[in-house]
């Protein structure tokens, strides 16, 4: 990548808290929000477990959650830039999750035209759009805009994803399915809610702007799984082990390996499986391959808006002190296929307790 790209700031919305330092308290801490739907009722006759965003109206329609969530995270992170006067250019690249029972086809548009009517306020959105990918979706809006900035096609870059899985169709949907967590069903996942935002800019121009960086993005990769979720095919981990292969070769210091792993994965046994093929196909990248972490088990599955909420764990992490070393990976895996993965590294480079 030609031009150093860094994170300034980044903001979250989940169950867990309004913003994204209570959120990655609530995480540190391993509090779980995990509860009954107010009124969605399984297939064995309980109330589905899910996590959801109390101050939302149970019965609000997914255009209205998402706008809502998104909203909030993307304020959270530009809260950098709300005071320049000037309402700075920004270019905004988003993921609003897989096309599912419950999104209509204009779903990505409408909320993308959504978040930037309400941002119109503070920033002059540019150039920019929303993808429809799952759990890889924030990560792979995040790919883009670090090539836009590295070639100099943007300057200030808002990328995030957003999801909600709590509208009826999609729960019932995920529930014929057999993929809700349950007494009856350990292998399933807890669905939830939630928005992902970070700030992005080539060093250059933070420099400029006097916008001090806390992350440097090393690397991103993309790929392709061949072998879906809910076939008959087995999957061996070659999209997400080629994804991973491609960051080892970004290592700053091929004698350097991530010391922190945050994932998409949330119960179901296809990721967990696929992980561990796909650590196989990149050794050396990871200081301990096991030592992974799964926030979906305190908020539950964010879809689309997980990893970029993970990159705010990371950087809240480093400004606190508690990263436990320079380097972090976040890796996200898609129903659809898509495949994604972003190196971090602190802007100090040095390793905290």
């Amino acid at each position: 990548m030609s031009g150093e790209v860094v994170i300034i700031s980044a903001g979250a919305r989940t169950p867990l808290g309004f913003s994204l330092p209570a959120s990655a308290a609530a995480v540190r801490a391993g509090i779980s929000v995990i509860g009954d739907h107010p009124f969605m009722i399984d297939r064995f006759g309980q109330p589905m477990k899910v996590t959801r965003d109390t101050a939302l109206e149970p019965f609000a329609s997914g255009i209205d959650r998402e706008v809502e969530l998104a909203c909030s995270a993307a304020l959270e992170a530009l809260k950098p830039v709300l005071e320049n006067p000037s309402k700075p250019d920004m270019t905004i690249m988003m993921s609003t999750g897989e096309n599912r029972p419950g999104k209509s086809l204009s779903h990505t548009d409408l909320v993308y035209k959504g978040l930037c009517d309400r941002l119109t306020a503070y920033v002059g959105p540019s150039r920019g759009g929303s993808i429809d990918e799952g759990h890889s979706g924030g990560l792979i809006a995040m790919h883009h805009a670090a090539h836009a900035l590295a070639s100099r096609q943007a300057e200030l870059c808002l990328v995030g994803g957003i999801d909600s899985y709590l509208v009826p169709e999609t729960l019932e949907w995920l529930d014929e399915g057999e993929r809700l967590h349950s007494e009856g069903n350990k292998y399933g996942f807890c669905p939830g809610e939630g928005a992902g935002f970070c700030l992005m800019a080539r060093k250059d121009t933070a420099d400029r702007l006097g916008l001090p960086p806390v992350l440097t993005v090393v690397a991103t990769a993309t790929a392709k799984e061949e072998n879906l979720i809910g076939t008959e095919t087995i999957c061996l981990g070659e999209g997400l082990g080629s994804v991973l292969a491609a960051l080892r070769t970004s290592l700053p210091d091929p004698e350097q390996s991530v010391d922190r792993i945050l994932c998409d994965m949330n119960g179901e046994r296809y990721r967990g499986n696929e992980y561990g093929f796909a650590v196989m196909r990149s050794s050396g990248l990871f200081r301990d391959a096991a030592r992974f972490e799964t926030p979906a088990d305190c908020w539950g599955d964010l879809g689309a808006a997980t990893g970029p909420a993970c990159v705010g764990l990371v950087m809240q992490a480093h400004d606190r002190g508690y990263a436990g070393g320079p380097l972090s990976v976040i890796w996200g895996s898609s129903d659809n296929g898509s495949r994604a993965a972003v190196m971090l590294a602190s802007t100090t480079g040095g390793a905290n307790a």
